[in-house]
């Protein structure tokens, strides 16, 4: 009698399935990715069903015209269409462990199960410092790499959705430097920030979009450092005695998690780094970004995939991954589309 066997491959692939949903669920930004337009990161897998180097996201903005009214002639007033669009390339990534039988024998740690693991673990912190890296983008370019030009030129461009401390006026923004010095110790993240950046971004041009739920309910979602987290929480305290359940499961004083306030999500990323002594008299300075629909994108031209190498006549066994996907900040006409970025000061702890 002939008995069926799984072929070695089919076996991998439940494996790689399992990878990608593992890794990308365990993401501190996982909540707030989707593929859809009210997603705060939107996930495009175009490429993994054709093939190129980099996905286009267009954006089409508002007719601003006034029209015509009355016995107005239509012909000759027609207004044109604003389009953009944000190229995000991708490109491959990999990593791999390889373990002998020589020293698998001398240990009962799995080791390969154990590199499995860990390569998880190491494709979940490469998503999640993309993602930081992209919130602080500069023209294309990591916030800490890029040069005095571009930063002027980035708060130049986006001055309206850019804050400099606990007010709009504390920043030229010309010379990014000069702004950034106008940045106190006192100018800490408290409830009035949180209002201050919601309110500037529903008034930023063009407008940074909320998320919809529920229809009609707008919310935005601002990341911060534990730093700044650590001042909000402190500000909100009085707030969480009054309005808050009074409960250990559910009142923010008593349990972790995120904060809600005048409605903001703000969601503590520790990783995210302070920008250290840039402040008025050297004071510490934290960047916080509040997002709203389409902050941030992130392209799949593959998912990711588990490999397997055995050589030197199967005495060498290695396990891998490789994947290939790009993220990016996106930039409409060199306009942040959907973050706004503060600066406030965030003295580390005594």
């Amino acid at each position: 009698m002939a008995l069926t066997t799984v072929a070695t491959d089919n076996k991998a692939q439940i494996w790689d399935s399992d990878y990608f949903k593992e890794y990308v669920r365990a993401n501190r930004f996982k909540r707030y990715m989707g593929t859809n337009e009210n997603s705060v990161i939107q996930i495009k897998e175009d490429l993994t069903k054709k093939r190129g180097d980099r996905i286009h996201i267009p954006l089409i903005t508002k007719l601003s015209g006034a029209g015509v009214t009355g016995n107005g002639l239509l012909e000759g007033n027609e207004e044109a269409l604003g389009n953009y669009d944000h190229p995000i390339e991708v490109d491959t990534r990999r990593n791999a462990v390889a373990v002998t039988d020589h020293e698998q024998q001398f240990t009962e740690i799995g080791l390969r199960n154990a590199a499995k693991e860990m390569l998880k673990l190491w494709s979940m912190e490469k998503l999640r410092d993309d993602l930081i890296t992209g919130l602080g983008m500069v023209s294309g370019v990591a916030f800490g790499s890029s040069s005095a030009a571009q930063k002027n030129a980035w708060i130049a461009a986006n001055s309206d959705r850019v804050l400099f401390g606990d007010s709009v006026s504390n920043g030229g923004y010309t010379t990014y430097a000069t702004d950034i010095a106008t940045v106190t110790a006192g100018m800490r993240l408290g409830k009035a920030e949180v209002s201050l950046m919601k309110r500037m971004a529903k008034r930023a041009d063009p407008l940074i979009r909320p998320i919809r739920i529920n229809e009609d309910e707008e919310w935005f979602v601002l990341f911060t450092d534990s730093l700044c987290f650590r001042d909000l929480k402190a500000d909100l305290d009085t707030v969480h005695q009054n309005a808050a359940p009074r409960s250990l499961d559910k009142n923010p004083i008593f349990r972790d998690g995120d904060l809600v306030y005048d409605g903001v999500v703000i969601r503590e990323i520790p990783e995210i780094a302070s920008l250290g002594a840039v402040g008025d008299n050297s004071a510490e300075v934290s960047p916080a970004y509040l997002c709203g629909a389409q902050a941030l994108g992130v392209a799949w031209a593959q998912r990711t995939k588990s490999t397997t190498d055995v050589r030197d006549y199967g005495f060498v066994k290695g396990v891998g991954i490789h994947e290939m996907l790009g993220v990016d900040k996106l930039v409409y006409n060199d306009v942040d589309h959907g973050v706004l970025t503060g600066f406030f000061g965030a003295a580390a702890d005594a």
